[in-house]
Parts: C-alpha cells; structure tokens; sequence
C-alpha cells in the first residue's frame, strides 16, 4: 500500500486585466491629431475637408478600439491557458490519488477479509493461521466498514491571504481535496489486546452476527497456539454457539472425554476455569500497555449470569483476557478499557448484508459505518473446514516442501477407493472449471494450475514444463491429467497424451473416458503421431465449423454458456494436448512446429490447450510458440540458462534434488515454489476405527 505525501500547487492567480487608464493613455496621441484633422479641414474648405478629417477621426478610434479589444483576449488566452493547464495537473493527480485509494482498498480486504469470504479461505487454506505475534496486525479482527482517510496525505501549497485565485482552478482543488481525503467503506478492524471489553449492543440478532464474524475472522488468521475462544451462555442462547465446537480454538488443553478435548462452551464461570489454560486466573490486571500473554482468550458472553466477584470476567479487566460482551441491558459507557459496538439493526441492510454501527469509546472517540454480519451457516462451514487441521491437540505443523502430499488429499476426495463419479463429476462453477490443485507451497497452501485462459481468471490456456531427470517432471504430469480427470467428466474435457520416451508418462491412463489418443515413440504407434497432425487439424476446423454453424459463437465458453441455458447443443468438451518430450517430437517431425503455433494462436476461442514438456529446452525450439505459453513450470534444470528460460530467474537450477520441487509461474510478476502431489504410489491402507473399550 503506498505512503507519503503530496504537496498540491497553489491554483492560478488571475492578473488584473488593463483596464480604462490603458486605453486613456493610447487616447493621448489621438489628441495630437486633432490638429491634423483642423489642418485637412481647413486646407480643403468644403464637403471634401470635413470627410477627410471625420475619416482621419474614425481612423483613430478604430485604432484605440482595436488595441483595447487585442489587450483584452491576450489576457483571457492568459487566464484560460493557466487554468487549463493547472486542471490538467489536477487530473494526473487525481489518476495517482486513485490508484493509491484502490491499492489501500484492495490492502484492506486483503488483510481484513469479508465475512463471506472465511468459509472459502478456510477450505482453500493458503492463508489459514497466518498471522504470528511478531506482526504489526496480530489479534486484529474485522469488525466492518468505516470511512479512512486516504493513504497518501494529501496537502493544499499555501497561498498569500489576499491571492486573487482562479475560481475555476480553485474549486477543482476544493473538490479533489473533499472527495479523495476520506475513503469511504474500507475494512475496520479492532484490535484485541487493546480492549479488556468489547460490547456489541443493539438487537439480538444483529449483534449475535457480528460477534460470529469477529470470531470466526479472529480463529482463521490466528492459530490455537495463540488464541483460545471460550463462551458463557445462558441456557437460552446455548444453541446460538453450538457450532463452536467446531472450532480448534475452542479445545480444552486440560479436560478430555471419550471424544477428546472439552468444548469450552459452558454456563458458569467455574465450569469454564476448569477448562481454560491454568494461568488464566493468576494474569494481572488488564493494563494496555502491559507485556500481553500467550494465548489470548477471548471470551464471548451472552446470556450468562455472572457472579460479581469472579476472576476471568471483572470490572477491570485480565492481562491477556478480552470479553466479547453482548448484553441484554445497557447503560452510559463507563470505562476506558471498553469498546462498544452499538449496532442498529432496526435499519435496512446493505447488499452486502451490512447494518449501521456506531463505534464508542471513552479514550480513542467514536466513528460510524457499517457492522459485518455472518450467519450461523457460515461460521459453522468455516469452523468445519478448520477443524480437521488440529490433530491429538496439537497444530499439523510439517515441512510441505520435503514430504509427500497425496493428490486425494489436496482434491478432498478421500479414499481413492471410493471415488464417486456421480460426485467427483458434478458440474464446477465457472470460475472453479479446470483448476485443480497440483501441490502444496512452502507454508503448506494448496497450489492451484488453471489452464483456463487469462481472460477467465486462468494462467493458460497454454503453458510449458522443463525438468531434468529425476526432477518429478513425469510425476507432476500424471497429477495434472489425473486431478483434471478426477474432477471433470468427458463431456467437459478429453485429453491427446503424446509422449516421446516410450510411453510411460501415460501407462495405464489409456481406458480413462477422457483420454481420445495415447500416442508414443514406439514401433507400432509411429503411424499413429502422423496421424495425429491430421487429427488435430481436422479438430480445429471441426470446432471451428461448429461454432459457426450453431449460432456464430465467438467462443466454446459461449457455446457452453448457451449449452447449459438449455439450448439443443451437443457437448463440446475442452481438448487438453500434454506432449511430453516435445523437443524429441520436434526432431522427428518438424511440421508438427506450425501445428502447435496454430494451436497456440487459436486454441483460445476453441478451448483447445497445450502443455509441452522436456527435460531440456534447446534453442530455437520455441521459436514462434514462446508467445503463447503464458504460464511455466520450472523443476530442477540442467543448466541457469534453462531456468532463465523458463521462469526469468537462475532458482530452478538452484533447486535440491528433490522429485516434484518446482517453480510455477502464472504470470510474468509471480513466482510460487511448490512441491507436486505423488500419485503413482499404491493408496493409503485404511484406518482402522479404535473404539472404547477394547482390547487385543
């Protein structure tokens, strides 16, 4: 997000025009010349005198005339040129200010995402847990949107105090500053350890929203190991957090059952000490400044009757300790270590689900803007998809890059053994349509390939793999086609498996439903790769012709688009064509060159993509298709320069000799190293289910 400042220049000042004392002075020689015109008129006595004269006359005044009127546009030209170049200035301020506003809003969202958003980062989990004591935005949870002042300041030049300015240029100024100083709707967070109390008021309904997104938003950034949520209901409102059993952070550390670790979820404050971490009742008094313990508990409360004097919810607060307080009842705010939400959902909601909040306090003032709300379906589907990563008490903490990922795991399809067609296969969302997962990055993500083209928010539509021997490179194209094929069915997309070391890549992926050829280097399927370029061609034109014929479709997408409104369409899946060896295909049939160019070229619209693969990219290979490959993949390479190649930077060259360790580049300013999922190893035994109770 930028910072800094910009100092503005003053507006124009308007000099004043020249006004009658200029045009008197030009008056002066005139009036030497009324001795010229008495001298004509007398010279010539007579009509002919006296018009000589009246021309001299009016010759004159058409002078003073004409020289007033020159002065006046020279000084109008004046003011305009000004005024239009300072707006013209203001205009290339105003492009900075809002580049830097959209940069500042997208930081926002980015550090403090929508509530809506948790479910999916939870099941996507690159960005689970992320936030680490050491960071500036610890224990920062988002609350809602408020109005900010922008991120860049933004300071008007002084001006002399009896400036006459340009009220044009003048107001032009006025309006910039009052519509880019204050950013309106930008992520509001409040910061926990700030706050003995935070009292959400208001109906209960709309408050209860607002604390679920505040603590579900607090649980997916923040691990257990540094946050614990607990609550204290009433009987009433027990059911209103049941889904926190869910939740990770909601574990005892110190009471087990037959199940496991103990909710702490209770209705009195002596049942939850019970359960907390056993420091909890020996921290000091809150203190803001005060050296914070590790993990912070937050505590919700909502409907419990508590006793006076009890040690985890007092008037002034636990080190370390915030209440999440929804009151029944409320009084004038009190305390300076209190935040109050005050929430007023008698109001309509926004499109987004927002209602207006009020932002109390006694020692920071108060704002306005609008409160998250997040149902109870969402924070239970994002407290599911946290759950299975805390394992036996304790966070799954391992090195993603060395250990073996399976691919069953990443696409959540369990055993491999009871894969489901029905279910695998069910139709994605367009922007989920062929983007598989292919690995795990260093902080243990899932890293997605999308071969869609960039248009569709994809990384391809073509792309290219360089790895030399041993780098995992014929086990990374296995996982792709698999995890394409495990989660799109035939009528959404087929594979062209074209591999020239003799067949092995693809061993055994030939009676998949997807798969039209399998076609190597060897012998008997020689005849095959000439036929092949026909076939592809011959595909081109098909799709092509096809299009055409069924309405002039710009596109496949189009075509599917039309296809699933119910329009009388047969399918047409997308083509993927995987060569693996590319540049030993090359060398035994240069022409099938201008046939990945043309594929290249028009594959976009056709839905036609190429992936080509080599354990060395020589020169000159790539001539004419290198502008078609938009994204790349980098294992291990023999050599700097290959890596250069392919990803722009020597680091493949660099990589330790680790099967599947790679660079994905999607596009030309990222770079993700990721480590591929192995599936060519037999599945995982089953688990055998332990009960209670039994013995061997």
């Amino acid at each position: 997000m930028p910072t800094g400042r910009i100092v503005l220049q003053p507006p124009p000042e308007i000099t004043p025009a020249e006004g009658l004392s200029t045009l008197l002075m030009q008056a002066v020689p005139m009036l030497g010349s009324v001795g010229s015109m008495g001298f004509v008129a007398l010279s010539q006595p007579g009509p002919r005198g006296i018009i000589g004269a009246g021309m001299f006359l009016i010759a004159s005044l058409g002078f003073v005339f004409a020289s007033g009127m020159r002065q006046r546009q020279q000084h109008t030209t004046e003011v305009v040129s000004n005024r239009r170049e300072y707006l013209a200035y203001l205009a290339e301020v105003r492009g900075t200010v809002r580049d830097a506003a959209t940069k500042q809003r997208e930081a926002g969202l980015w550090n403090f995402p929508a509530p809506a958003s948790l479910p999916l980062l939870a099941e996507e989990k690159s960005r689970v847990w992320e936030r680490l004591p050491k960071d500036d935005d610890f224990l920062h949870v988002r609350m809602g949107t408020t109005s900010q002042p922008l991120c860049l300041t933004l300071e008007p030049a002084e001006t002399p105090p009896l400036a006459q300015l340009d009220p044009v240029a003048a107001s032009a100024l006025h309006r910039l500053l009052t519509t880019h100083r204050v950013q309106h709707g930008l992520p509001a967070s409040v910061s926990l350890p700030a706050w003995a109390r935070v009292q959400v008021t208001g109906e209960a309904g709309p408050t209860r929203a607002l604390a679920r997104a505040l603590v579900v938003n607090a649980a997916l950034m923040h691990s257990p190991d540094t946050l614990v949520v607990a609550a204290l209901t009433g009987p009433d409102a027990r059911a209103e957090w049941d889904w926190l059993k869910w939740l990770p952070h909601a574990l005892s550390p110190r009471e087990r059952d037959a199940v496991g670790p103990l909710r702490l979820v209770a209705e009195s404050v002596d049942e939850l000490l019970e359960l907390l971490p056993d420091d909890v009742t020996d921290r000091p008094r809150f203190g803001p400044g005060s050296q914070r313990p590790s993990p912070h508990v937050l505590v919700i409360v909502d409907g419990a009757r508590l006793p006076r004097h009890n040690p985890l919810v007092t008037d002034d607060g636990v080190l370390g300790v915030t209440v999440l307080d929804l009151p029944e009842q409320w009084g004038e705010l009190d305390s300076t270590t209190t935040l109050r939400l005050a929430v007023d959902g008698a109001q309509h909601a926004t499109p987004d689900g927002q209602v207006p909040l009020e932002i109390l306090s006694l020692s920071r003032g108060g704002a306005k803007g609008l409160a998250d709300q997040m149902s109870l379906t969402q924070a239970e589907a994002a407290s599911r998809r946290l759950a299975p990563m805390f394992t036996s008490g304790e966070v799954e903490v391992r090195d993603a890059l060395t250990s073996s990922t399976e691919l069953v795991d990443l696409l959540g399809l369990g055993d491999v053994r009871d894969f489901d067609p029905t279910t695998a296969w069910r139709p994605r969302l367009q922007r989920d349509r062929l983007r598989v997962p292919i690995g795990v990055g260093a902080n243990g993500q899932v890293v997605a390939l999308d071969i869609k083209e960039s248009a569709q928010q994809g990384m391809g539509p073509h792309g290219l793999v360089i790895g030399a021997t041993g780098s995992g490179k014929s086990e990374l194209l296995r996982t792709l086609v698999l995890a394409l094929a495990m989660t799109h069915s035939s009528e959404q997309l087929n594979f062209v498996l074209v591999d020239f070391k003799g067949g092995a890549t693809f061993a055994g992926m030939a009676d998949m439903p997807h798969v039209s050829a399998v076609i190597t280097n060897l012998g008997q399927e020689l005849t095959l790769v000439e036929r092949m370029q026909d076939a592809l061609q011959g595909e081109m034109t098909r799709r092509q012709e096809l299009l055409r014929s069924a309405g002039n479709f710009a596109n496949v997408t189009d075509y599917e688009k039309a296809r699933a409104g119910g329009a009388d369409l047969e399918p047409l899946p997308a083509l993927l064509i995987v060569a693996d060896e590319f540049s030993e295909l090359l060398s035994a049939k240069p022409e099938f060159a201008d046939l990945f160019v043309a594929i290249g070229r028009l594959g976009r619209s056709l839905s036609m993509h190429l992936l080509l693969s080599s354990q060395r990219l020589e020169e000159g290979r790539l001539r004419g298709l290198e502008s078609h490959l938009s994204y790349r993949i980098g294992l291990r390479t023999f050599s700097a320069g290959e890596s250069r190649t392919v990803i722009g930077v020597p680091d493949a060259y660099e990589l330790p000799p680790i099967p599947g360790l790679g660079y994905l580049k999607p596009d030309q300013t990222t770079l993700m190293k990721f480590k591929a999922a192995y599936v060519s190893g037999p599945p995982k035994g089953r688990r055998r289910r332990s009960a209670a109770g039994t013995g061997g």
